[in-house]
Order: structure tokens, then sequence, then C-alpha cells
């Protein structure tokens, strides 16, 4: 073979191997795009969304890349709800129609936030019914992210005092229902009453509860209130002076003089009884004569 055809077919051999590679990488290309398309495509929020009853929040969701999806159509969903929908966009406006009628005149979406890709929705007013799994989805771009809205309270703790020794602790605005802890200056627990509780028509719990205290070093003392599934704690200190406390031998002599006392005048009173009824005994008998 001449020197020019192995020159000639070597030469095709390195443009059929240049071709191949070509071709391989077109179709890697073509593959990648056709799966990166087929996917769902968004940022959303791993972690759930702890909102404030009461207050707003923002539940968060990005299309990548920043698109403008002002006219593209959104869905904000919750698929436990019947219907479904929370907010609605199609053609570049609001369509809230089908919205559910828990969510009317409580949510939007940034008008200026949609031109960069940001279809984050604002629910105000949050309210218990509103905890529970979202999905944001733009069906033209292939998009939608999925979180989790809890619902937290924003509660106060308040102590008084209600008599000689005795503290009344209070706490409204709970969801689910707390519990209510008495802890002395040392962080010990205090053995207290039964605690009362009372639901509300908001589905709120309001809980009080009150303790007998004793005289301490430190004479502080700490009303928890917590609930262990949404890991909230509200709690508050109350610093007491000495003359709060019900001294126990004075409370003794008073009481065994309440009861000397007591003790004399039913004595007293049965002895009017008596003489009364001597008397009317007397004038019977000499009426009788």
């Amino acid at each position: 073979m001449m020197p020019q055809q192995v020159h000639r077919l070597f030469h095709k051999s390195q443009l059929s191997v240049f071709s191949a590679l070509i071709l391989h990488l077109a179709v890697a290309f073509l593959l990648l795009t056709h799966l990166h398309g087929g996917q769902s495509q968004a940022i959303g929020q791993p972690q759930p969304v702890v909102a404030i009853i009461g207050n707003g929040i923002t539940l968060p969701c990005h299309v990548k890349a920043a698109t403008d999806v002002v006219n593209e159509m959104l869905e904000w969903s919750r698929p436990d709800l019947n219907p479904r929908f929370v907010h609605v966009r199609r053609s570049g406006d609001d369509h809230l129609h089908d919205q559910n009628p828990a969510y009317i005149g409580r949510t939007s979406v940034s008008s200026d936030g949609l031109k960069y890709g940001d279809v984050s929705l604002m629910l105000s007013h949050v309210k218990i019914s509103d905890e529970g799994q979202y999905r944001c989805f733009v069906p033209n771009l292939n998009t939608e992210c999925h979180l989790q809205l809890v619902a937290v309270s924003d509660s106060v703790v308040e102590i008084i005092k209600v008599s000689k020794g005795v503290l009344q602790c209070e706490s409204a605005g709970w969801y689910p229902e707390p519990e209510v802890l008495w802890l002395d200056g040392e962080g010990k627990l205090l053995s207290a009453g039964p605690t009362e509780t009372v639901r509300g028509p908001d589905d709120l719990y309001t809980v009080s509860s009150g303790v007998t205290v004793e005289k301490r070093h430190s004479n502080s003392f700490t009303c928890r209130v917590q609930q262990k599934d949404t890991n909230q704690t509200r709690e508050m200190h109350i610093q007491v002076p000495d003359d709060f406390f019900v001294d126990s031998s004075h409370s003794s002599a008073s009481t065994i003089i309440g009861l000397v006392v007591g003790m004399m005048f039913i004595f007293a009173v049965l002895f009017v009884v008596w003489k009364l009824r001597q008397n009317t005994i007397k004038s019977g008998k000499y009426s009788c004569g």
C-alpha cells in the first residue's frame, strides 16, 4: 500500500472517531436536556416554616434562573383541602374563583417578585387551621416545591399573688394544649394543684395553675408553660418578700383561738336556748294552777 493511501486511511479514521465523538456528545446533551426538563425545578424550604398565630408569614418558593413568571400559571394548593386551591394566577392575574373559603382575603404574591421568579405566597392572619403541607406549582415550567407550615402561639405567662403563700400562674393563646410546671429558685419542681384548661372559640388554650409555696433561701419561683410537640416554652420568674409567707406557728395559734371562741359562742347560744325553755315550762305550770 502506498504511503498516500495509508495517510488517507488514517485521516478518514481520525474523522470517523471525531464524528463519533461529536455524535455521542450531542446525544448525551439531548438526553441530559430531556431529563433536566422532565424534573421539577424550584428552590423550596427543606425545613418546616414556623408561623406565629395571628401574624403574617411568607411561604418561600423561587423558580431557578430567576425567570419572569408574571404571565405564567401559578398554583398554591393543599392536597388535604377541598377545594385544594390556596392561591391561583392565570394570564398575569389572580384567579381566585376556586380558592378555598378559609383563605379568602388572606393570600397574595408579589408582582415585582414574579418578574424574577419569586413565586412565594404571603399569608396573613395565620390560623391553627393553616397548618399543613403546601404545594407550589408552575405547570409551563414544570416547576414545583413543597413545604410544611407549623402554627405556634406567641403566649406570655403571668404570675399573681393570690393570698399569703399562694401563687397563681396563667397563660393564654396556646395550641396544642401545654403543661404547666412550678420550680423553686434552684430549679426543683414544686408540687402544685391540677392545671385548669379552657379552650376558646378560636381553638386556643388558656391554662392556669396555683401553688402554695413556703419560705426558701432565695424566695424565687418560676412558672413554666411548655408545649413539647412544637418545642415552645414560656416562663416567668417572681421574687416574693418574706412577709408573703404564712407563719405556721402564728397560724396554729390563731386557729386554736378561733376554735375556742367558736365553742364558747356555741355554748352561750345553747345556754340561752335552755334558759328560755325553762322559763316557758315554768310559765305553763303557773297558768294551769
